[in-house]
C-alpha cells in the first residue's frame, strides 16, 4: 500500500514516532485549522485562503515571537486598552531604538520641564 501511494517508509515511521511524542497533546490541537505557507523574498507570508475566513484587508495583527514560534492574533479581538498599551510600547522601543542612534538632545531638567510646559 506505501508503495501504490508514494509514501516513503522512512518518512512514515517518523511520522508514527512524531505522533507518539505528541500524542497527549492530540486532543488538544485536533479541532485546529492549519496550512503551510511559504516567505516571499520581501519577508511577507501570504495567510492562506483556508484560514482567512473573517480577515479583511487592513486588518491588523499582534505577532509573538516565541523562541521559533510565531503567533498571529488579530487585533479586533483584542481589549481596546491592550491595543493602546502595544502602541505605547511601540512608541517606547521606537524611541529607544533613536536614544540609541544618538538622536535625542540631552537637556537639564528645568529647560525640559520649561519645554514641556509650553505644550
Amino acid at each position: 500500500m506505501l508503495e501504490k501511494t508514494g509514501v516513503d517508509k522512512d518518512n512514515c515511521e517518523k511520522l508514527h514516532n512524531f505522533y507518539i511524542q505528541v500524542s497527549p497533546t492530540l486532543p488538544l490541537v485536533i479541532d485546529m485549522d492549519f496550512a503551510i505557507a511559504k516567505v516571499s523574498t520581501k519577508g511577507q507570508i501570504v495567510i492562506p485562503l483556508a484560514l482567512r475566513a473573517g480577515i479583511k484587508e487592513g486588518d491588523e495583527f499582534l505577532i509573538v515571537k516565541d523562541k521559533d514560534r510565531l503567533v498571529l492574533k488579530n487585533m479586533k479581538g483584542l481589549a481596546s486598552e491592550l491595543k493602546d498599551e502595544l502602541k505605547f510600547i511601540q512608541k517606547i522601543d521606537a524611541a529607544w531604538d533613536e536614544y540609541e542612534k544618538g538622536k535625542f538632545i540631552s537637556k537639564s531638567k528645568e529647560d525640559f520641564l520649561k519645554e514641556l510646559r509650553k505644550c
